[in-house]
């Protein structure tokens, strides 16, 4: 390759298929805990080969700035193709690649950036590619749907695109199916309440443990699933399967744990999530599922005995902030983690550490819609619960049904805000405001007479305005 320009060097660069090129920003996870996590995961494999870690090692190391401990990673990614795919170490080298091209990019060592530009021109021309610089191998697709589900929520739909991309080329491969089904089963907890996505991962996780029964983490997400569906035997049954083929793996212990708690098996939880914490200690989701153990103790503690132990009330408070904070603390993108620390300093009658524990989310600026709903709703809640102020509740709890994304925490919020409106106008406390929203929630059910109703009743209060006209010009022209 003849000498080309830095900027010429970057139009090229853009072109190939790594991790600096899938858009996986650094504001979208927490770079430490993921750095842990896939440690973690070279540790404890969960596929016969490591590359696809290695590589995403490099780049996060390379997001810390240690651009030398970055090369190192891809140095034991390349042993790794060695290793594993000796026969094909051209194809499964075209990330690798990419990403040795772009980090010497960034440390200004141009030779190397365009040696390594050279193998990738080489190995597309070998394999027939039309474009110089890219060819489009499921390989290629199925590490990408694995770096987009490290990367979070926001862009688990770009990864089942991919897995389903990789599956084209290859339908029966265990490790595609894996990823497709992963990818699936995430989505479907994040639209909980939408019909699209409704039980929509059971197939594709049978699909998986069907191909690969000795995934065990794909074997509990088919157990949660199927405890989801009230099939707890037939759950159980792979949890225990699961459970002696690997018993020490701490991706395993904590979906099984998860399903024991939801069992009702708190004690066998928790042996669970302190067996997995002790291989992988500043694991924040195991953190996070020992609070929310505690907490499900301290509820049925209170709701046992109208006089609970006030020792024990306490110790269980403790034991849930302690283990919410130390996963926030090893994840600081840990969205829920913090709703739970904020709600149980709340319960604490902690409320300045709730709310600055709240406004620590409000600050954060990659969160999706449905985290956004879930954080108004929790807050509203606050507001409602312990901070006794019914206006500040339904601001947001309104603001929660103003997000046309449906979810789990807008059914709720729609519930609680009908039930808060509906108390306020049989106080005779009812403003305009409070009949346009009731109106506007009986649209959402589809209840088009209590709607108008409802919207009438706020013109009458307030005639000029305009917005309250167009709702119920709009609803009587559906009629």
């Amino acid at each position: 390759m003849s000498i080309i320009s830095k900027y010429g060097l970057k139009n090229i660069l853009l072109q190939l298929e790594c991790h600096f090129t899938w858009i996986l920003l650094k504001e979208d996870v927490d770079v430490d805990s993921l750095e842990d996590k896939t440690g973690h995961q070279i540790e404890f494999p969960l596929t016969k080969s490591n590359v696809t870690n290695y590589n995403m090692l490099s780049y996060v190391c390379h997001l810390k700035h240690l651009n030398e401990d970055a090369l190192k990673n891809l140095q034991k990614a390349e042993e790794e193709i060695e290793k594993k795919h000796p026969n094909e170490i051209g194809r499964r080298s075209l990330v690798t690649w990419g990403n040795y091209a772009w980090i010497y990019y960034h440390m200004d060592r141009y030779k190397e950036v365009q040696t390594y530009l050279s193998k990738v021109e080489d190995t597309c021309k070998k394999l027939s590619s039309t474009a110089r610089y890219k060819i489009h191998l499921p390989e290629i697709y199925a590490e990408k749907g694995w770096a987009l589900l490290k990367f979070g929520r926001t862009h688990y739909e770009r990864a089942k695109e991919c897995f389903a991309n990789a599956l084209k080329k290859e339908p029966d491969n265990p490790e595609f199916n894996a990823g497709h089904a992963i990818a699936i089963y995430r989505l479907e907890n994040m639209y909980q309440g939408n019909d699209e996505y409704e039980n929509s991962s059971l197939e594709h996780l049978r699909r998986a443990v069907e191909l690969n029964p000795n995934d065990t983490s794909v074997v509990a997400l088919l157990a949660l699933k199927l405890q989801d569906l009230n099939l707890v035997d037939e759950g159980e049954r792979y949890i225990k399967e699961a459970m002696e083929n690997t018993p020490d793996s701490p991706f395993f212990l904590r979906y099984a744990a998860k399903f024991y708690r939801r069992k009702g098996e708190l004690a066998k939880s928790l042996e669970l999530l302190r067996k997995g914490l002790a291989v992988t200690p500043t694991c924040s989701f195991l953190h996070h599922q020992m609070g929310i153990c505690y907490r499900k103790k301290l509820f049925e503690l209170k709701k046992a005995t109208k006089y609970p132990p006030r020792g024990q009330v306490e110790e269980l408070i403790r034991l849930c902030i302690f283990h919410f904070k130390r996963a926030t603390e090893q994840k600081s993108t840990f969205f829920s983690a913090y709703n739970d620390l904020a709600n149980m300093y709340a319960e604490a009658s902690k409320y300045q550490e709730a709310e600055e524990t709240f406004q620590k989310v409000f600050q954060m600026t990659n969160l999706h819609c449905a985290d956004k709903q879930e954080l108004y709703y929790h807050y509203g809640r606050f507001q409602h619960l312990h901070r006794k102020s019914e206006s500040e509740a339904i601001k947001y709890y309104t603001d929660v049904l103003k997000i046309e994304f449906s979810s789990f925490a807008r059914n709720k919020c729609k519930i609680a805000l009908q039930k808060l409106l509906e108390q306020k106008i049989l106080k005779g406390s009812g403003d305009a405001a409070a009949f346009s929203t009731l109106g506007f929630i009986h649209e959402l059910n589809n209840e088009k007479l209590q709607a108008i109703e409802c919207y009438e009743k706020s013109l009458e209060l307030d005639p000029e305005n305009e917005e309250y006209q167009n709702a119920l010009l709009k609803l009587r022209l559906s009629i």
